[in-house]
């Protein structure tokens, strides 16, 4: 038996499912979900598709209402999302430093007119440093009010001036919207993820759908056939997409291809893919998926930068090597969010839909405007006091504003010859950064950005030696590559390429370090044994949980000297241990331990001065440049910075 438009699929809310954990997958930064953020495409087809199907049950009945429609968008988004924002900004207000405060308030006027994805596109990149902003997430939420703003309208005008040809201009809008996002995109990535008008098609898919445009599938085999298409559609994107693919444009039209198969099969009849989907669990975790996408990303990043839950607080020393902070935070995040889109799906967004405080009307319409004016006075508040200063010391601030220094970023000769996660291995200046001296020894530090953090001082307290510097961030110094196409394109160009024609009397492999990294480590010195090219290993650098600054700011404002030493992760200690172990007596390569170089036993060097005014580092593990030359000066005081030569 064929449905109707309007009534309610389990499977419809099966897929919200495999959205929201698509989302979370990827913001976990789950290895098996690079292309999880498509679940946001997803999304939109749904939204599409059911909205739309309201408007035109409505508009065949003459009974369409602006002003109603308005109403229902209300109270579908904004009870949960208020909530959100007034439990996020009470925990801003008392944990974010002042000018963290300032940009989270604009953030939060951003949110609460719909305009996030504007601000958001106007700061940054989508994945552009995203743990330093508890409200990147709402930018959906802007897009889909700014459609729904815009899209009855239009349907009104089209329904008054050209009643018969309703269909036909939504497959124009479709259309245009489609060809514009790929023009766009091939352009400038950034406007084509957040503009309104680059991803409209993926609601109107959802919309072309509503209109029965779509053959029906009467066969059971052909609802079967469709939906595991539109699964393995959603999947394939989800598992091969990754953050430098081309998106959205062309590229985002599997996974909504996908969600429209899933849904159109689901209006003929059963599946089994709509069975699956229909399982009461899944349908639960799609009953809550917008209070869980509300509540994931800010738990995340409050988790990140104040690491409510560490591993030093739930796994012993001996086993923390075993237990990543990662994966606690992946646990704890999890949990937490669970938990809380589940309380908000019961006691906020059920009781404003369907429940007792359903309102319509003025009552509806002045509530919501007496919410969104307190929001825009605190965040406009806050601003103009200038994050609330006095809620810190000054001394406090003043070490936080060595959070992130831009200077480092210039010590580090980023975008030239350290290309970071927005360039490409097209931007390195081989000329720049692989020239060697003839009057001096000739290095190469290869690594990631924990070697580009070690050039300055290198190069400027290393007598008679000049280092060359080939770094890529998050790219392991390993002859054989699985890491992203800039990183595998440097590693074969330095591997392949530049060593054979250039001699050089030794290569300093740096980078983060981690237990998984060692056999490829061991195979890229054996490699360079068999090409009688000199091999210095440098270890790890301490790492803490949360950023070093903020926790020694909150050292100073709560009276807990020995703060940052509880953060301190013990898995780095351990791994410089087996390190230098294998270095000595498998690898017989010289080890530079950086650790040993910043610790004593238990104890570790925070600040880069004898005065204690400048953090060590600009979060958690890298070196500043401040930290990185100390580092470097205390080597060569004890000795410590032997490297080989080749005469």
């Amino acid at each position: 038996m064929q449905r109707t438009a309007l009534e309610y699929r389990a499977d419809i809310d099966g897929l919200r499912a495999i959205a929201v954990l698509s989302v979370v997958a990827f913001h976990m930064r789950l290895p098996k979900f690079p292309g999880g953020y498509v679940g946001v495409d997803v999304f939109f087809v749904i939204s599409g598709y059911l909205i739309s199907s309201i408007i035109f049950s409505q508009i065949a009945a003459s009974r369409f209402s602006v002003v109603s429609f308005y109403e229902r968008r209300i109270r579908r988004i904004f009870p949960a999302l208020f909530g959100m924002l007034a439990v996020i900004g009470v925990i801003a207000v008392i944990y974010l430093l002042p000018s963290e405060l300032i940009n989270y308030s604009k953030s939060m006027l951003a949110a609460t007119t719909s305009t996030s994805n504007l601000y958001f596109w106007k700061h940054s990149g989508y994945f552009d440093s995203p743990h330093s902003k508890p409200l990147l997430h709402t930018w959906s939420l802007a897009v889909e009010e700014q459609f729904y703003i815009s899209f009855p309208i239009f349907l009104v005008l089209v329904r008054k001036w050209f009643p018969q040809r309703l269909k036909i201009a939504v497959v124009v809008l479709f259309f245009a919207s489609l060809l514009t996002s790929e023009v766009v995109v091939l352009k400038d990535k950034t406007s084509a993820f957040y503009m309104p008008y680059t991803r409209a098609w993926e609601l109107l898919m959802g919309t072309l759908l509503s209109l029965s445009m779509f053959p029906r599938l009467r066969a059971a085999w052909q609802r079967n056939l469709f939906s595991f298409a539109g699964l393995a559609l959603i999947a394939v994107s989800v598992g091969s997409y990754t953050e430098e693919t081309v998106f959205p444009g062309f590229s985002a039209i599997l996974p909504c291809l996908g969600s429209a198969l899933i849904i159109g099969a689901g209006e003929s009849g059963g599946s089994l893919v709509g069975a699956a989907l229909s399982w009461r669990p899944v349908v639960f975790v799609g009953l809550i998926s917008y209070s869980f996408y509300l509540w994931h990303w800010p738990v995340i990043v409050f988790q990140k930068m104040c690491v409510f839950v560490s591993v030093n607080d739930i796994v012993p020393a001996r086993y923390s090597m075993m237990v990543s902070q990662a994966r606690v935070d992946m646990l704890v995040e999890f949990a937490a969010s669970l938990l809380l889109a589940t309380l908000s799906w019961r006691f906020v967004e059920r009781p404003f839909r369907v429940g007792p405080l359903k309102l319509s009307g003025r009552p509806l319409f002045t509530l919501t405007g007496a919410v969104v004016f307190t929001f825009v006075a605190f965040s406009a508040g806050i601003i103009w006091l200038g994050g609330l200063k006095n809620r810190f010391p000054s001394e406090s601030v003043r070490l936080a504003s060595y959070l992130d220094e831009t200077q480092d970023n210039i010590a580090m000769r980023e975008g030239t010859c350290f290309i970071d996660s927005s360039g490409h291995f097209e931007d390195f200046k081989v000329d720049t950064c692989l020239r060697p001296e003839q009057a001096k020894r000739n290095y190469l530090l290869l690594g990631d950005s924990h070697a580009a953090m070690l050039w300055a001082p290198l190069e400027s307290s290393v007598s008679n030696a000049h280092f060359m510097q080939a770094n890529t961030s998050g790219c392991m110094p390993l002859v054989h590559q699985s890491g992203a196409a800039d990183c595998r394109k440097m590693m074969d160009f330095i591997y392949e390429t530049y060593l054979a024609q250039q001699p050089i009397q030794g290569i300093l492999l740096e980078a983060r370090w981690q237990e998984k990294f060692m056999d490829g480590l061991a195979e890229t010195v054996s490699w360079a044994r068999k090409h009688e090219i000199p091999v210095i290993v440098l270890g790890p650098v301490p790492e803490y949980d949360a950023p070093l600054p903020r926790l020694l700011a909150y050292s100073v404002a709560w009276s807990k000297p020995t703060l940052a030493k509880q953060h301190l992760l013990a898995g780095g200690a351990l791994l410089d241990a087996e390190m230098e172990r294998k270095a000595r007596d498998e690898w017989h390569v010289p080890y530079i331990s950086i650790y040993q170089a910043i610790c004593d036993g238990q104890e570790c060097a925070e600040f880069a001065d004898a005065a204690h005014t400048i953090p060590l580092m600009s979060d958690t593990d890298h070196l500043n440049r401040f930290g990185s030359l100390m580092t470097v000066r205390h080597l060569l005081a004890k000795g410590k910075l032997q490297l080989n030569t080749r005469e």
